[in-house]
């Protein structure tokens, strides 16, 4: 039984998982500031609607 190789491995082993983590929690966090960033986004044009509710109903196409 190789011991040593044994403990190196599951050193890495290590060492993935919680790099891992880290990069998985990072993702988490991005994703969480871009879904506020669209609440947001939707709030504000939720306001220009109640503000100018006639603006963007209707557009004029020409063939």
């Amino acid at each position: 039984m190789d011991i040593p190789g044994l403990s190196t491995t599951l050193s890495q082993t290590g060492l993935v998982q919680k790099t891992s983590i880290a990069v998985l929690d990072k993702t988490m966090d991005l994703n969480e500031d871009l879904g506020d960033g669209l609440l947001r986004m939707i709030d504000a044009a939720a306001m220009e609607n109640s503000v100018n509710p006639a603006v963007g109903g209707n557009f004029d196409v020409r063939v």
